[in-house]
This record gives structure tokens, sequence and C-alpha cells, in this order.
């Protein structure tokens, strides 16, 4: 059976960061990931995670400034690039943290070519970083849709970057919702490149909402597929509610185990 995260910025955002911990944990969450936790202190951050007997499983290295969403594959910028991983890389220790995801940024066209030597030549260098204190790294292919100009779209762009970059310690995440809208074909692709794969994410499309079956994608046949296939690794929530309160979303997530605590 699947196992599930939540994803807290994206469930429980009625609530400030630190509350969305603890309401994950309440609601039957056993795992929780996000983005860089910007005015959260990492000893509050653990203690929040601790105290609910939650693994924290993956963190973004920062977006940057405003309008970015990363600086792992900007040109010029490297300098800012392993200044904001260090961060992120102490940050992802100090709680106990088992990954960071790498965001690769913002390019045109122009800088495509350029992009892809510097995001390679950046995640070899933070890939023996992470390793030294056993934490590992994703990427992920985000469409343009979502985020125009991401530099990572494909899944197989993704492969290949991991493939340059020769790391034991670089890994694909992989986002139903996001597969889908670039090329669908999401279990074929998923069975292609499952030794790739480190954590997969679910939401339905073309609407961000629960993974339900309201949507493009069939989500019990997905998750039963993967399970199938052998995924041992978790699935992260990483939805926009339909509706006001997070917890009146998650009735799909009760047949997996996903219940409130008593």
């Amino acid at each position: 059976m699947p196992r599930f995260s939540a994803h807290i910025d994206y469930l429980f955002k009625e609530r400030p960061l630190i509350e969305r911990i603890d309401a994950a944990a309440a609601a039957g969450f056993t795992a929780i990931e996000g983005r860089f936790p910007d005015g959260v202190s990492a000893a509050d951050y653990r203690r929040a995670a601790t105290r609910n007997n939650l693994k924290v499983l993956g963190i973004n290295t920062p977006q940057g400034g405003e309008g970015e969403f990363g600086l792992g594959a900007l040109p010029g910028r490297q300098d800012e690039w392993r200044a904001a991983f260090a961060q992120t890389l102490d940050y992802v220790a100090k709680v106990d943290g088992l990954a960071i995801h790498c965001l690769a940024g913002l390019v045109t066209p122009a800088q495509r070519r350029e992009a892809e030597d510097v995001f390679v030549d950046n995640l070899k260098r933070a890939a023996d970083e992470a390793a030294a204190r056993n934490i590992r790294l994703y990427i992920e292919p985000i469409n343009h849709r979502s985020v125009p100009n991401y530099f990572l779209y494909e899944v197989e762009h993704a492969a290949d970057i991991i493939a340059r970059v020769g790391s034991d310690n670089v890994f694909m995440q992989y986002d139903f919702f996001h597969v889908q809208i670039v090329g669908g074909d999401i279990i074929e692709r998923f069975r292609k490149y499952q030794p790739l794969i480190g954590h997969i994410q679910c939401s339905q499309v073309p609407v961000r909402h629960e993974p339900n079956e309201d949507g493009e994608i069939n989500y019990p046949y997905v998750f039963a597929e993967i399970d199938r296939l052998g995924y041992a690794h978790w699935v992260g929530c990483e939805y926009m509610p339909s509706t006001p309160r997070t917890e009146d979303s998650l009735g799909w997530a009760r047949q997996y185990g996903v219940k409130p605590r008593n």
C-alpha cells in the first residue's frame, strides 16, 4: 500500500506553518515535505516534527528573488546557488530530513545549453556534499503551463541530467501532475525510469486538487500499479484542496490508512 506524506505548503495552508505540522499528524499523515521554510527556525521545525513522530522527507532549495523559481541552472548565479544549497543542506540536516529538492530555475531558450552545463556542475558538487551527510538530492520536471520557462520540464531530460551528473545520490522526483501535462503515458514512463525515481508527488489534472477520480488521472489505478511495480518510497500529496478545510479533502486517503488520530 502506498505511503503518503503531506506537502505543508499546499495542505493545511489555512494555518501558520508550524501548526500545519501538527495538523498533518492529527489528520493521519506520518511524513511531511515542503518548500524552504523561511522564517521558521530548524529547531522549531524539528521540535514540531518530533513531537508528532513525523518523518521529514524533503525540503526545496530557496526559490531565489522575486519571480524566481530556483537557482540551480542559472548561468552566472553559481555563487548564489552554492550559498542557497549550503543553507538548505544545513537546515535539512538539523531537522533530520532525508532529501533536498534542487530547484533549477527559469531560463530563456537562448540560455538552455549553458544552463544545462551549469545545472550538471552544480549538482555534481552538491551530490557529494549531501552524500557526506546522508541526504539525497532530487530534481523534478515541472510543466511549463504551471511554471513558464522552468529549465527542467521533461522526464527524459531529467534522466539525461542524472546520467551526466554520474552520482548515485541524485534522483528524480516524479510528479504525476506535471508528467501527465508534459507527455502523459504516466505509468509506462514511471516503469521505464523507476530505478531513478526517489520520490513521487500527486494531484489531479487539469485542476490541482486532491488525487481522486474527478479528473484526467485514474488515481486508484495509478496507486495500485505503482504498488504492483514495487515502488517502496513515499507519495507526496502536493495538491490544492478543493475544500476550505484540508481535512475535508482527505476522503480519498482513508482507504490508504490516512485517518485522523484519536
